[in-house]
């Protein structure tokens, strides 16, 4: 399976959540509140004849200058469970459009800053695994 597809379904699943950028590959300048998706590792041949493969993606969500009073409030947001859900928006479709078999949100890690240009935003990592041929 090509993995632009899979990038797609998971930036088509992720751009549900209403006022949150999508960006399937790692953006030069990335304007928060903001997704940003990038591959972490693919591991091979899962099950007999290179039946399975697993790609692990990392989805860092960027929403706002760390100062900022409302950004804590809008990573709570996409943490939880709720409409900005990122682990739910993710796992709506779980074939990814005909893309995988299987799609998981495993863990959210990383809260804390990321300095982009000259100022501290605030983002969390989701870790993501798709179960692929």
């Amino acid at each position: 399976m090509s993995i632009g597809l899979i990038r797609e379904g998971i930036g088509r699943n992720l751009a549900t959540i209403s006022g949150l950028r999508v960006a399937t590959e790692i953006p030069d300048n990335p304007s928060p509140p903001i997704a940003v998706l990038s591959l972490s590792n693919v591991v091979f041949d899962g099950s007999f004849n290179r039946g399975l493969t697993t790609y692990n993606f990392v989805v860092s969500v960027i929403v706002g200058r760390v100062a900022e009073r409302e950004a804590q409030r809008r990573l709570d947001a996409y943490i939880s469970n709720g409409a900005s859900s990122v682990k739910l928006a993710i796992e709506s479709d779980k074939s990814l459009d005909g893309a995988a078999y299987d799609v998981r949100v495993s863990e959210m890690s990383n809260v804390g800053a990321v300095l982009l240009g000259d100022a501290n935003y605030l983002a969390a990592d989701f870790a993501v695994q798709v179960y692929a041929n």
